[in-house]
């Protein structure tokens, strides 16, 4: 049975994504990464996203990385219903403690678990109580819960870069419509007649999502589902069965040159689109045209 996220969770955090990651646990939307700040806020405190009592912490290695830390940090928390899984927090609490929504669960890791354009946040996956909460795949789908605002928002490929690095750029479009008020993200164009938020890694990472709409929560199929286009600034970048996208091999280009992906995910303040690749030549202030076109074309 899937895991419902509340409205009242979600509220608490800058931004969150089911599909944007290539972690194992993500696969079919089975997990959430919730982000406490952007690229425009530097995000050290992680709140807990859950209550309950505090069953395990456990320190984990990590990918060596140039750019992150060699360990990682597992924090067990039982919420009565189910076991919650979490990473990316060097705990200050520990086995026997109880924790509320929004209580300190310790500082956020920069884990080498992450591509170098992912800043700090709280990974999320619950697990049936007996299941095993220390393998990394096996976690419960997740699902927005029906008080989640969660609105789709047209983009047509263009953008001025608000915040950048040598990894990304993040656009200002599309424009958020009710900053701090509801969620919103890019609307998958093809799909649902633009009434789905396309969530993913489109195309870095295996596969994306729907979110929102009249999207199947759980990820089951709808009934005679046979398989939807999803496009993204005009061009079709997938296909859908249910809520889970798998991508089409596309080529993604700022401004005439290449980028490894566009980031897609829910913001509570910003809608706009995160580019990401090694070596990204952009800075703030300019103007971007993005194009994305069938691989090979």
């Amino acid at each position: 049975m899937a895991v419902t996220l509340a409205a009242d969770v979600l509220s608490r955090y800058c931004r969150f994504s089911l599909y944007n990651s290539p972690f194992v646990a993500h696969d079919r939307g089975c997990a959430v990464d919730l982000y406490p700040g952007d690229e425009t806020t530097t995000a050290t405190a992680a709140p807990s996203p859950v209550a309950g009592e505090v069953v395990d912490t456990r320190t984990v290695a990590a990918p060596p990385r140039p750019y992150a830390a060699d360990e990682d940090h597992l924090v067990l928390v039982d919420t009565g219903d189910r076991v919650a899984r979490m990473l990316h927090v060097d705990p200050s609490v520990e086995a026997g403690d109880t924790v509320a929504v929004g209580d300190a669960l310790g500082e956020l890791v920069r884990a080498g678990f992450f591509a170098p354009w992912v800043p700090n946040h709280i990974h999320l996956g619950f697990r049936d109580r007996g299941d095993d909460p220390y393998r990394a795949s096996g976690s419960l789908p997740l699902k927005l819960g029906s008080d989640v605002d969660l609105r789709p928002v047209d983009w047509d490929g263009t953008g001025k870069v608000v915040a950048a690095g040598e990894t990304y750029a993040l656009l200002d479009a599309p424009v958020h419509p009710a900053p701090g008020d509801a969620f919103a993200g890019v609307a998958a164009g093809g799909a649902l007649e633009g009434n789905a938020v396309l969530d993913g890694g489109c195309t870095h990472y295996e596969g994306g999502g729907l979110l929102g709409g009249g999207v199947a929560g759980d990820g089951s199929c709808r009934p005679g589902d046979g398989g939807e286009t999803v496009a993204l600034a005009g061009t079709a970048v997938g296909t859908a069965s249910g809520r889970h996208v798998t991508w089409r091999d596309v080529e993604v280009r700022a401004n005439g040159d290449p980028v490894i992906g566009v980031a897609l995910f829910c913001g509570r303040d910003r809608a706009g689109v995160k580019l990401v690749g090694e070596g990204v030549d952009l800075s703030v202030g300019q103007d971007v045209y993005v194009t994305i076109e069938l691989a090979g074309d």
